[in-house]
């Protein structure tokens, strides 16, 4: 992998209280589509998603939903896309939006939303997948996540061997420089070191 055709965006099913958190879906939807980068995504129309889907979709963009049967009628399951693919559970979800992205953003969202970014650092801890993984800290919205990390680091729960990357912008405007300047690093390290990249489970 060395471009990046689609991004998968973790992010609310709600729109939280403060009015930057849409305002930062709408921008990097727009944004996304611009740079003629497809997003995968959760595939409601609610909240954080509806937003980033909606912004995406409005300018052009390529969009992909992945949302397991059971929420569709609670997260409102979008149906103006380029392709709405429903699963049998949250397993064969996550796993399919894995499949389908060269990267992972988290906005800000809820315990779903850390669950999913979460178990990208794991996979990619346990040398699983290479993609980069970037936390939009929006307003401040991933510090303590950053904050618990580092905790974890300086207790060497995270340690050498177990170390992984998380990239973090401040504001929509950084998170695709930030993620091509990763994927592109990689692509180097990989052509230095004759490493044969990983990018499925």
């Amino acid at each position: 992998m060395s471009t990046i055709q689609r991004i998968c965006v973790y992010c609310g099913s709600g729109p939280g209280t403060d009015p930057a958190f849409v305002i930062a879906a709408e921008a990097f939807g727009k944004a996304m589509a611009q740079a003629g980068i497809g997003l995968v995504y959760g595939g409601g129309t609610v909240g954080l998603m509806g937003a980033v889907a909606r912004a995406a979709r409005d300018h052009g963009g390529e969009v992909i939903g992945i949302i397991p049967e059971f929420l569709i009628s609670r997260e409102r399951a979008k149906s103006d896309i380029n392709d709405l693919i429903v699963t049998a559970n949250m397993h064969e979800r996550k796993q399919k939006m894995f499949d389908a992205a060269d990267a992972f953003v988290a906005l800000p969202g809820g315990v779903g939303t850390l669950e999913e970014v979460v178990e990208q650092m794991t996979w990619g801890q346990l040398g699983q997948h290479r993609k980069p993984i970037l936390l939009a800290n929006i307003n401040g919205f991933w510090d303590p996540l950053c904050a618990l990390l580092d905790h974890m680091r300086r207790l060497e729960f995270i340690r050498p061997g177990l170390s992984f990357d998380i990239h973090v912008a401040d504001t929509v405007p950084q998170i695709i420089p930030k993620l091509q300047a990763a994927v592109a690093r990689a692509a180097e390290d990989e052509m230095r070191m004759g490493v044969t990249p990983v990018s499925k489970m």
